[in-house]
């Protein structure tokens, strides 16, 4: 089981420290990959992770998703996923439109992921 949308904006912390996912829209039965693409692009691609963050990361899961082979593959996917989800947000606010526009124009020339911002 795969919570499907794994990221610390999909955390809460418990009264007793432990933490819980909440938004279980995408909880399914599928490989740990499809989790683990979001905390690693986080990290590789956009910076939203410390270097320490990400060790920490893996360390505690025991899997570096950077090392698996369809890596990169499987990013680019998840990429063009949250630039659709955003394009559905350009009439909602100028921020949203802003963003959408920055991150359409870094897929077509391969530059400024990393000036991405978290939405």
């Amino acid at each position: 089981m795969i919570h499907g949308d794994a990221n610390t904006g999909n955390l809460l912390r418990h009264s007793d420290g432990h933490a819980v996912f909440i938004d279980l829209d995408g909880f399914t039965l599928a490989p740990r990959e499809w989790d683990l693409i979001l905390t690693a692009s986080y990290y590789h691609r956009y910076g939203w992770h410390s270097k320490a963050e990400y060790a920490e990361f893996v360390h505690r899961y025991g899997f570096d998703l950077m090392n698996w082979p369809g890596y990169e593959t499987l990013a680019d996917l998840r990429e063009l996923m949250m630039v659709v989800w955003l394009g559905h947000q350009v009439t909602a606010n100028e921020r949203s439109a802003a963003e959408f526009a920055r991150r359409v124009r870094s897929l077509r020339t391969g530059e400024g992921r990393d000036e991405w911002n978290a939405f």
